[in-house]
């Protein structure tokens, strides 16, 4: 079955439900700000998707459409795409700006969890 058929571990959250399914999660949120038009948020999305169903025990990873929720955007001063923000607590602890190989995401990711 071709990787586009796969049903998608990253859920899509909105300006609206922003504060319930990031901020208030009792996990980690690794939260994926996103546009249709850009071509290395399609790159990543596959990386996302395996880390969601690969860390779901310790980790939620979650998409903001940054298009049409620009007030979550725009709080977080997201100035380019794709942003990766690693949220702790209801706060930002690491921000990752353009596409990685899944390694050194990870890297990243848990070093910033250690801190």
């Amino acid at each position: 079955m071709p990787a586009t058929n796969l049903p998608s571990e990253v859920s899509a959250v909105t300006d609206e439900t922003f504060e319930r399914d990031v901020l208030r999660h009792e996990k980690p949120v690794l939260v994926d700000f996103w546009a249709k038009w850009c071509p290395p948020c399609h790159m990543i999305a596959p990386v996302l998707a395996e880390i969601a169903s690969e860390r779901a025990d310790s980790l939620a990873v979650r998409k903001v459409n940054t298009d049409e929720n620009q007030l979550v955007a725009r709080e977080y001063q997201v100035m380019s795409l794709p942003t990766l923000m690693l949220f702790l607590d209801g706060r930002p602890v690491h921000a990752v700006v353009g596409a990685r190989p899944k390694a050194q995401l990870l890297a990243e990711l848990d070093a910033a969890l250690l801190r």
